[in-house]
């Protein structure tokens, strides 16, 4: 009796532990290699181009998107009366930065995931201002054909962008 008590149990765990792997396997499926085609209503060049209030403001940043398939590429153009940085990099309170990555819209928000660059794209190591890590979070406030109205969830800043051209997403090999 003891014995295939034990034979039983040997089975049933053996069953068990096919069982987890064929789910497991089956579970997983391989990415194709090639980008996704993102969002179709942000495909193109937005451009944001006044900031509501800005004279009163201590400083603000404008922005100006490209989101082509599921890449971004942002321009931060910053306005400053105060100074952060030392004075070779203040630039008398205007200083351009950018980024680029890939995005990811969920209900109404739209993630940005990237990495500071140059001015080319390229990466950036060192020098003036933030590098590394681009991180941002926007709530689509509206999406239309030309207007794209976005909040920042961080500063609750409004940021209303304007269609400079559209973009059709051709995805690409990676």
């Amino acid at each position: 009796m003891i014995y295939k008590d034990m034979i039983f149990r040997r089975r049933f765990y053996l069953s068990l532990v096919i069982f987890h792997f064929l789910l497991l396997i089956s579970a997983c499926t391989r990415l194709p290699n090639v980008q996704n085609e993102g969002t179709a209503v942000l495909q193109g060049l937005w451009s944001q181009d006044s900031v509501a209030n800005a004279p009163q403001l201590l400083n603000y940043t404008q922005h100006k998107f490209k989101f082509s398939c599921d890449s971004f590429y942002v321009d931060l153009t910053t306005h400053s009366k105060v100074n952060y940085y030392e004075e070779i990099c203040f630039n008398k309170g205007i200083w351009k930065e950018y980024a680029k990555g890939t995005y990811i819209v969920t209900g109404d928000t739209l993630f940005l995931i990237g990495t500071f660059t140059k001015a080319n794209y390229k990466q950036k190591v060192s020098g003036c201002y933030r590098s590394g890590r681009y991180l941002s979070n926007f709530k689509i406030k509206s999406a239309g054909v030309t207007n794209l109205v976005l909040e920042g969830l961080n500063d609750q800043k409004e940021c209303i962008l304007t269609l400079k051209g559209k973009i059709r997403c051709v995805p690409k090999e990676l």
